[in-house]
């Protein structure tokens, strides 16, 4: 490898770890970052590129913002430049999270009790903000926000994986009939050092892995083995932003009993107060999950798993992108599935966050307070998770 080439991956880390200390504000908010510093600052590609780069993203299954970092490390600084952007976009909130954890088994009593229940009543905030502006965003017509409504009836029914596949699966559908308008005419286009024959390896890589890993999770006995294939699983399937992997990641790791209900809101509600991607969440779940491995080990082979096939999907995607996207039948798929994904949300929104968070009227309000203060305010998140774990200390001390 070149010195040069060897510069650039360093600088690509240094200027990711920046981003992953102070990016608060979710994916939207990260691709705002990433432009203001590498196209406004840095010039390493136009708006036109830019702008490219992040309708892949947008498209592809996976952590938008995470792959858009990614792509950006990887037209710098080739392979190692990708894997330098992920690292430093990425381990400071994992951190974070892994130390949050540690320290979930201490909150014990009546103070510890209202903080978790603080936080579970954020994570209702959040969610619901992000149900409302995908809504608005993606079901602008009656035959979208249709969609969005049969997707939320199939996972109100089953919540299961099967179901959740079902859904999106059934939108796509559905948006090639109904969702057919004039195509979208691509911008500029990104040039990202990756071959088709390794995009091909890189895709043909992507289904094997999400074919075989439920075949050999059944064959075996190996717990390490379940959860990578669990996190792989819910990273390969998430469409439309990092909240939307809440109820893949609940249907994975609380109904088999590894983690709780409580313990599985309250960190996604501390996830909240972290910089960074929302899919580092899975760092938090498998530092916490009850079986073998957990702690530091559980939390890097769940952080690993989730990211995997996200990456793996955009390598297999960019050499053949500029063809695909000009194909009406592409985009319309696209709207139908962007569509489910708001229904599916909106049922994770009922359960479990709503079910399992709002007993009381106080609790509501509290929740009400944190939505309003994120969807008209604009208040920063940092900022709404503190209020609702104080909130949340505070009704409990009035309940004692």
């Amino acid at each position: 490898m070149s010195e040069e080439r060897r510069a650039r991956a360093l600088e690509v880390l240094l200027a990711f770890s920046k981003l992953g200390v102070s990016s608060f504000g979710g994916p939207i908010a990260h691709i705002g970052y990433f432009r203001e510093e590498f196209v406004v600052r840095r010039r390493w590609l136009d708006e036109h590129a830019y702008a490219d780069l992040v309708g892949l993203c947008q498209f592809l299954p996976g952590p938008a913002s995470s792959q858009v970092g990614f792509s950006l490390g990887l037209m710098r600084a080739g392979y190692l430049g990708g894997l330098a952007a992920w690292i430093g976009f990425t381990l400071p909130s994992a951190i974070a999270l892994v130390l949050f954890a540690r320290g979930v088994s201490a909150l014990q009593g009546p103070l510890g009790t209202g903080l978790l229940h603080g936080l579970k009543l954020v994570a209702v905030a959040i969610v619901a903000q992000a149900v409302w502006g995908m809504a608005r965003t993606l079901c602008p017509d009656r035959a979208r926000a249709s969609i969005a409504v049969v997707a939320t009836l199939v996972i109100l029914i089953s919540a299961s994986s099967g179901a959740q596949i079902l859904a999106i699966a059934l939108g796509g559908g559905a948006g090639l009939w109904l969702c057919r308008t004039a195509p979208q005419a691509p911008t500029g286009q990104a040039s990202v050092p990756v071959s088709r024959p390794v995009g091909l390896a890189a895709l043909a890589l992507f289904l094997l892995l999400l074919v075989a890993l439920p075949v050999l999770r059944n064959l075996g006995t190996s717990q390490g083995l379940a959860l990578f294939e669990a996190f792989y699983r819910s990273g390969a399937l998430v469409f439309g932003g990092g909240h939307v992997v809440l109820p893949l990641l609940r249907e994975a790791v609380v109904v088999p009993g590894w983690v709780s209900d409580d313990v599985f809101l309250a960190g996604y509600g501390a996830a909240q107060a972290v910089p960074g991607p929302l899919f580092t969440f899975a760092a938090y779940l498998g530092a916490v999950v009850t079986p073998q491995p957990h702690g530091l080990a559980g939390a890097a082979l769940c952080l690993i798993a989730i990211f995997l096939p996200g990456m793996l999907i955009l390598v297999g995607t960019l050499p053949f992108w500029d063809a695909f996207r000009r194909r009406a039948s592409a985009q319309a798929i696209m709207r139908g599935v962007n569509a489910a994904v708001v229904g599916l949300l909106g049922a994770a929104l009922y359960h479990p966050v709503w079910t399992s968070s709002v007993e009381t009227p106080p609790d509501l309000g509290l929740a009400l307070v944190g939505f309003v203060l994120l969807n008209v305010w604009r208040a920063p998140p940092l900022l709404v998770v503190i209020m609702g774990a104080l909130g949340g200390v505070a009704l409990a001390q009035l309940r004692a």
